[in-house]
């Protein structure tokens, strides 16, 4: 099966929209600057606390064309001198934030220029959320795949609802590594052995388990985790700023991983994903649905689990 220049050219009828897709990645993105698109909608609850609210519906799939729309808000972040906690939650019923768009070009993601750290795009971007003064946290109600999941790793603080969260690095299922850090995060919050049994099985982790682990700070039930984390986000809003940054940049200093580490996990991601491997089992899941089946994003470890089946003779 010929390998094309995108992750998912191997769906009927995916070809015919990667042209289309990858010229309007441009307006896309000159539309993020300007606000013109909510994909990533913030709300300023006060000066000193944001909601940043994820709204890419029907299942916030994170593609090339999201990267600069996350990257606009992140600098928005940086910039605002007022600003002291960020809270990351999702409009779309399910989901919080999944995994990479597999229709789109690869082109389209490694042309994107460096960041100011020096790295590509989207570990930058993570990078700059761990490093930035100001305090973030995630609410997750729905799936948190992939880059969802990574999403919440940079960010300080992760809270889950008990009966909704389920988060993964599936990319194992698929054939190829994960890009944006959880290697070298996972263990630094669980432990070698737990962070292995993540991203090695790429099965789902629920609440309780997540909680246990240590993926996450807490597992709340569903009905408690608004006004949870509502009440902790003003809180910390109302202490004084300079100390919020001193305090999250001395735990910084050791806690997060070098540069080099989540440069070298970017660099796997883009060779790995354009092995056979990886394109005989995306092309397998995108003709299953992927991107278009609920079910399969829904129960997307069981999809994984069923095209690495040794075909029957």
């Amino acid at each position: 099966m010929a390998m094309l220049a995108a992750f998912g050219l191997l769906a009927g009828g995916v070809s015919n929209a990667v042209g289309q897709q990858a010229a309007a990645a441009t307006g896309q993105a000159a539309q993020a600057e300007t606000g013109a698109n909510q994909e990533f909608r913030i709300t300023r609850v006060s000066p000193e606390y944001w909601r940043v609210t994820i709204d890419h519906p029907p299942f916030n799939i994170f593609g090339p064309e999201s990267i600069p729309m996350l990257n606009s808000v992140v600098t928005q972040i940086e910039s605002d001198p007022q600003l002291k906690v960020v809270v990351f939650d999702s409009a779309v019923p399910g989901f919080f934030l999944t995994h990479f768009d597999f229709t789109a070009p690869l082109e389209a993601t490694t042309s994107l220029p460096p960041g100011p750290t020096g790295l590509p795009p989207l570990p930058d971007i993570f990078v700059r959320l761990s490093r930035s003064p100001v305090v973030t946290i995630v609410k997750i109600r729905g799936r948190a795949t992939g880059v969802g999941s990574e999403l919440s790793l940079a960010c300080d603080m992760r809270f889950a609802s008990r009966e909704k969260a389920v988060l993964s690095q599936f990319e194992i299922g698929a054939g190829f590594t994960p890009g944006g850090g959880p290697m070298a995060r996972l263990p630094r919050l669980m432990g070698r052995g737990r962070a292995l049994e993540i991203l090695l099985s790429g099965n789902d982790i629920n609440g309780d388990i997540a909680e246990r682990y240590g993926y996450v700070n807490r597992a709340l039930p569903d009905a408690q985790l608004d006004k949870f984390v509502d009440t902790l986000a003003r809180r910390i809003a109302s202490f004084d700023k300079q100390t919020l940054g001193d305090i999250k940049h001395l735990v910084n200093a050791s806690t997060l991983p070098s540069d080099q580490e989540l440069g070298a996990e970017w660099a796997s991601f883009i060779t790995s994903v354009q092995r056979p491997a990886a394109q005989r089992d995306i092309g397998k899941l995108m003709e299953l649905g992927l991107q278009k089946n609920p079910d399969v994003e829904t129960n997307l470890a069981r999809y994984t689990g069923m095209v690495n089946q040794p075909d029957k003779k």
